[in-house]
């Protein structure tokens, strides 16, 4: 129909039926600019529509497929603008033409595709968009997954779209992924590291992480199929190759249940005779603290004689893991325990020294020897002894 009104518009051209082709080549680009602003307005309207709605997949459907709807209105335009002028010209320009525009379809495809898969990967670990977020490892480890495959399928298709035989590919590929495996073997050490980091789940992005075994400490920012980046508290990026996660151990702090307090207070030796009843009260003060674990070990014992000190320790743990609010409650704790201490007349020990003076005979007296150097003597004489 399309093809008749034109040439039927192509009459009435007053330069000539040998240039009427250029009506019908201005008419098509005219036609796709004015499906291309229809399909701009369309999606708009539905745009709006779709939002009122609680199904979040519509509204990644539209917003992922706009955009390449675009792309293939003006590739379908342009295909048939260059259709009528390789036929009113005599050029070769559909032996390229086609090929291009089946390419062009095929790589829309993708696009779209790969458009949907980020989206869904944003929408997936956002509590805005869905009831119960996913893990945003998991998702971004699917994520990738799907991506290759696509990307491998959609070069698959545009080699055999160009007569390269597909099965002769692979078995280059199969032949060339063994001299390529030998020649990066550490890459793929990494790809596998990558690969067991997500099946394993030792940690996931947002997780502070430290190894013993390497100067490793920081929140992980991302895990990639080379490397994980990760960001230390001085707000540095490390850089970890993934193969180094298979032959270290990794501790995972941001998983603990519960934070621990494990400090020792020690009391002077004169309040020896205080120190059951202190230990009695802190152990019962942090019975009745609402912020400490009670189904958790607590521990408050006499531990030990210092050189200065008697000394006892407490051992329990918090309700909360948060860094910050950990610090809070064991201020609290310890301030408390300074109050039951004063409280029963005993104070906190420092470390003293006592030094005992020898009595000078009455001889030593009458002759004339000054208590400062009879001090002095009796100070040097163990170091003498």
């Amino acid at each position: 129909m399309w093809q008749a009104f034109s040439e039927q518009l192509a009459n009435y051209w007053p330069f000539g039926p040998e240039t009427s082709w250029m009506l019908r080549v201005f008419l098509i680009v005219f036609m796709t600019m004015l499906l291309n602003y229809l399909s701009n307005r369309l999606f708009r309207r539905l745009s709006v529509r779709l939002e009122r709605t609680s199904n979040v997949w519509d509204d990644l459907l539209l917003a992922a497929a706009r955009r390449p709807i675009a792309a293939l209105i003006w590739i379908f335009g342009a295909a048939w603008a260059l259709e009528v002028i390789d036929r009113q010209t005599g050029t070769v320009l559909m032996d390229v033409v086609g090929p291009i525009r089946r390419m062009g379809v095929i790589v829309l495809i993708t696009w779209f595709l790969i458009r949907l898969i980020r989206r869904a990967e944003v929408a997936l670990v956002s509590p805005q968009k869905v009831k119960t977020p996913m893990d945003q490892t998991t998702v971004g480890a699917i994520g990738k997954l799907l991506r290759l495959s696509i990307i491998i399928t959609t070069a698959l298709v545009v080699l055999q779209n160009f007569g390269y035989s597909v099965s002769g590919v692979m078995a280059f590929g199969g032949i060339g992924g063994i001299a390529v495996g030998f020649a990066a073997k550490d890459l793929l050490a990494n790809f596998f590291g990558g690969l067991m980091i997500y099946l394993d789940r030792p940690f996931k992005v947002g997780d502070w992480i430290r190894s013993p075994d390497k100067n490793i400490e920081g929140t992980v920012e991302e895990i990639g199929w080379r490397q994980t980046r990760i960001r230390t508290f001085d707000k540095r990026p490390l850089y970890v190759p993934n193969a180094t996660f298979a032959s270290i151990s990794v501790e995972n702090p941001s998983r603990m249940t519960n934070r621990r307090i494990y400090e020792t207070i020690g009391v002077r030796y004169d309040d020896v005779g205080r120190v059951q009843a202190i230990v009695a009260d802190v152990h019962a003060m942090l019975r009745q603290h609402e912020e400490i674990d009670q189904e958790q070990t607590l521990i408050v014992n006499l531990n030990s004689f210092g050189a200065s000190s008697v000394d006892f320790f407490v051992y329990t743990f918090t309700r909360t893991t948060n860094w910050i609010r950990f610090h809070e409650i064991k201020q609290d704790v310890l301030l408390r325990i300074i109050e039951i201490i004063e409280a029963r007349g005993a104070e906190v020990a420092f470390p003293t020294q006592t030094l005992h003076l020898a009595s000078l005979p009455d001889a030593a007296v009458a002759q004339g020897a000054l208590p400062s150097q009879a001090a002095s003597r009796s100070e040097r004489a163990p170091s003498q002894a």
